[in-house]
């Protein structure tokens, strides 16, 4: 009963971990948080021009590169993984007894 998710690791010190439903979804979670949260005065001009510009314009993948190169920050982006539900758990110990573990 697994469902998949996006999510994104930003190694900041310390890590910070986003999960979304989507890819598109994660994008703007990340532009909203890490993007959009970094102070203007912080920005040299132009590159604050251009974020604005994309979060303005709803390129949030565009936003969330231009805030990656500016700070030199490395965000590992994992566009399909697996969330597990306490529904999983119901069924773990019949699924245990397929494991290589119990294979002889």
């Amino acid at each position: 009963m697994t469902r998949l998710v996006a999510c994104a690791v930003v190694r900041t010190d310390p890590p910070q971990v986003f999960t979304a439903e989507d890819l598109d979804t994660l994008n703007w979670i990340l532009a909203l948080k890490l993007v959009a949260a970094t102070p203007a005065s912080e920005l040299p001009p132009a590159v604050k021009t251009a974020l604005r510009a994309a979060l303005r314009e709803e390129r949030w993948g565009d936003a969330v590169e231009g805030w990656i190169r500016q700070n030199d920050v490395a965000v590992d982006v994992y566009s399909s993984m697996e969330m597990y539900l306490p529904a999983d758990v119901e069924i773990a110990g019949i699924e245990m007894q397929f494991t290589p573990l119990f294979e002889d």
